[in-house]
């Protein structure tokens, strides 16, 4: 038996849990068919199968749960609904199955991976089936052994001879559980992003970025861009955000190493409304709901307590009758700023900004210590993006000025500014230390650690607070001043 011990565990884990509970709040889909099954768990498998597409019914919209299940009817329940790849079903041996046959591809997925076989060189497919064949296709399919299906919580209440519609739906859509992760739709949604259906949700620990960028790998120079973030309302429909797509490319996606999906790069890009300038090096762009936009922070599963106004979208990205471009991780995004009769310069998105303050208005550094020249008009652009207003002058504004600073450890200082600046435009910010020895240490922001006007800021390269010393605090760069009086702290003894 292969695996079993760990089969077992899942399933007597599975055993414990009520269907309902693993399924999202919202999932629950209103019954198609015009009967219904008197078991609970029976009605809402069918159901599920139903929205999966998997089972359709008779002509009269009745689904007749309790009649006793077809080899036929078993041949596109497993084939739909464990994911037979029906490319392979072209052909097949059967004598008894001609092509003009609804069940014909059906048959043929079935045999091309050995789940069911002929009887005298036929399949028979009005004929019923028992509880331990069913196990055995299903067991096939999964490439499992038949006892792990038989230890299913609904398997030991079927009947040995005969089972039903219903029952054999039941036993299917918990065998669903058992099937590797795998790749149920891939669809494009822009040129930046993706969403990606999955038969089960992904594990926590592989949405970390290193196992998460393993697992999903293009080829054509395609790669995620950040980890991929599960929608609100489902249980394993992910945003996944990816670098931008070139116009006319082929992309293909493998899902450890299976191959999942291929399609042709979007060239949707998003409408943003506007930029303007922040600070004297940082600028930004800004996006409206209103105009159909969404910052994926208001349609994703981690953030949707704490996003004041997040909302859930459906599988088409609908909510109260409109339709969003949603706006993925800005993690490495770049844009294009010029300065009138100047040379374009490339500016990076600054970590973090992407809608902190309530606004979706993700900012951008210039490279290199550049600052904008006050009376410059600058215009932006982006190969993921288009702006009605894509243009501002640039005025001089005011660096930040350091209030004081304080020490938290021998590693790490707090620096309090004398205002809130809101946002995190404390990133990629660093302070210098100058002891009175002369020794002259750098610390940098820590992202998402301010408080109002106090960040963080941890030494690098392994640096060190002195007992006893005093240090004179500076910035480092043009994006702050220090206070008239000057900023010092003295470590404590």
């Amino acid at each position: 038996m292969k695996n079993n011990k760990k089969i077992i565990a899942a399933l007597t884990l599975t055993a414990t849990v009520s269907l309902s509970a693993i399924l999202p709040f919202n999932a629950m889909a209103a019954n198609p068919f015009a009967d219904a099954s008197s078991s609970s768990n029976v009605q809402t498998a069918i159901e599920k199968l139903a929205e999966q597409q998997v089972l359709s019914g008779y002509e009269d919209h009745s689904f007749l749960p309790n009649q006793a299940v077809t080899r036929a009817e078993i041949a596109k329940m497993a084939a739909l609904a464990l994911h037979i790849n029906m490319d392979t079903a072209e052909t097949t041996t059967f004598s008894d199955v001609a092509k003009g046959d609804w069940f014909y591809s059906y048959a043929a997925a079935l045999e091309s991976v050995g789940a069911i076989t002929s009887t005298n060189g036929q399949f028979q497919g009005g004929v019923t089936v028992s509880s331990e064949q069913l196990a055995g296709v299903i067991a096939k399919v999964l490439k499992v052994d038949t006892a792990a299906v038989q230890q299913l919580p609904s398997y030991a209440s079927l009947t040995s001879s005969q089972v039903t519609r219903g029952e054999a739906a039941l036993l299917i859509f918990e065998a669903q559980q058992l099937a590797p992760i795998h790749v149920t739709k891939l669809e494009v949604l822009n040129a930046i992003t993706l969403q990606v259906t999955f038969s089960a949700p992904i594990p926590t620990a592989e949405l970390e970025l290193e196992p998460a960028s393993k697992n999903f790998v293009f080829d054509n120079g395609l790669a995620i861009n950040n980890v991929p973030r599960l929608k609100t309302g489902s249980t394993s429909t992910y945003i996944v955000p990816v670098p931008t797509q070139k116009a006319g490319t082929t992309y293909t996606l493998t899902y450890k190493g299976e191959p999942a999906g291929t399609f042709t790069a979007s060239t949707e890009k998003i409408a943003l409304a506007s930029t303007q300038q922040v600070a004297n090096d940082v600028f930004e762009v800004e996006s409206h709901l209103a105009d159909g936009v969404a910052d994926y922070g208001y349609v994703i599963a981690a953030y949707a307590k704490g996003r004041p106004g997040s909302f859930i979208v459906n599988e088409k990205n609908q909510y109260n009758g409109m339709t969003y471009e949603i706006l993925s991780s800005m993690r490495n995004r770049e844009v294009q700023i010029t300065p009138d009769g100047g040379t374009p310069m490339i500016a990076k998105y600054l970590p973090f900004t992407q809608a902190t303050d309530g606004r979706q208005a993700p900012k951008f550094l210039l490279p290199n210590g550049e600052t904008l020249k006050p009376g410059v008009t600058y215009t932006v652009s982006a190969d993921w993006a288009t702006l009605k207003n894509a243009t501002f002058t640039a005025k001089d504004i005011a660096p930040l000025t350091i209030q004081s600073a304080s020490t938290v450890d021998a590693k790490t200082i707090n620096v309090t500014l004398s205002q809130d600046p809101k946002d995190e435009i404390f990133v990629s910010r660093r302070v210098t230390l100058t002891g009175t020895d002369g020794a002259v240490l750098t610390a940098e922001y820590t992202l998402t650690t301010r408080k109002g006007a106090v960040g963080t800021f941890a030494l690098l390269n392994n640096g060190q607070l002195v007992p006893g010393m005093t240090y004179t605090v500076a910035p480092e760069g043009k994006w702050a001043t220090a206070s008239a009086a000057g900023v010092t702290l003295t470590v404590a003894k």
